[in-house]
């Protein structure tokens, strides 16, 4: 009698990387599912079975292939990228804690500054408030607004007011409406800007965050298109003046500086003065509007 053996089959343990896609995967459709077609500017449609929007619906949103969109959801082995994990957390309406686990599911690097940019130290901060009334910042190569003090906040609007992912300088230039309005030689500074960014953007044209700023910049502007596609270049530190229309305190004629805070131009404080009195006296009210909003004061 001949005994048969069986082997058995081979258990497979799924990796980290199986989990991780696993757990991106049941993210993306959970939060797929809670989003409304309204909430995004979509159609509902009188036959819509599915809860929140369609992978379709999703990977129109994010300018991404449906199939490609479906694997991400069917947690296969497909490469993704910081921009197109940009896109679907804009498509899908993610907070800021939200976005930071869908890049940790991704195991990628999220491109958007922090809501802190590295290397604001507290002796830096400091500077800022002491410069006051003048307006001053320290933003990155980038045009990102790391830290500001209150005067600068309320140079065009309430800069605190705007998410931290919006709080750059080109993207406020080219796309807010309040920005645009202020600046009267607005034409002018938006165009040294594309040419000092397409400048520094020669170090960094594999980094994830300038590639994302640049796609953001080249989908929501048509001056910024035009612009870019001149090939025009200015070094970064070319300053000009900035000639601003404040709704409330009125005509502001200013210089600036940048004083960079390291030892290769990247990072720089940037402060505005006055240049003329009449735009003296109008920071101080600024200032002091800054102020009387800090406290929860109304003052004109």
């Amino acid at each position: 009698m001949t005994t048969m053996m069986f082997e058995r089959p081979a258990v497979v343990v799924p990796t980290a990387d199986d989990v991780r896609r696993r757990e991106l995967a049941a993210f993306l459709r959970s939060r797929r599912e809670r989003i409304t077609p309204e909430q995004v500017g979509l159609p509902r449609g009188p036959r819509r079975r599915t809860p929140g929007l369609r992978r379709e619906e999703v990977a129109q949103l994010a300018a991404v292939g449906v199939t490609w969109y479906t694997w991400l959801e069917q947690a296969r082995d497909i490469q993704v990228s910081s921009q197109v994990l940009d896109s679907l957390a804009r498509a899908l309406v993610l907070d800021r804690g939200e976005r930071g686990h869908l890049f940790a599911l991704a195991n990628s690097v999220d491109p958007l500054p922090g809501t802190d940019g590295a290397g604001i130290t507290p002796a830096l901060r400091e500077i800022l408030a002491g410069l006051e009334p003048l307006p001053a910042c320290v933003q990155n190569a980038r045009y990102d607004i790391l830290a500001h003090n209150r005067s600068y906040g309320r140079l065009m609007g309430d800069l605190d007011a705007l998410p931290p992912e919006n709080r750059n300088c080109l993207w406020l230039h080219f796309t807010d409406p309040l920005w645009r309005a202020c600046a009267l030689n607005g034409e002018e500074a938006r165009r040294a800007m594309a040419a000092k960014f397409r400048a520094a953007m020669a170090e960094h044209i594999a980094e994830p965050a300038w590639k994302c700023l640049l796609r953001r910049l080249l989908e929501a502007s048509a001056d910024f298109r035009e612009l870019w596609a001149r090939h025009e270049i200015m070094p970064v530190d070319d300053h000009r003046a900035a000639i601003l229309q404040h709704p409330r305190v009125g005509l502001l004629r200013l210089n600036h500086t940048s004083l960079w805070t390291g030892p290769n131009p990247g990072t720089r404080l940037i402060t505005f003065t006055p240049a003329d009195e009449d735009t003296r006296a109008a920071l101080h009210r600024l200032h002091a509007l800054a102020l009387a909003e800090a406290r929860g004061v109304c003052a004109e």
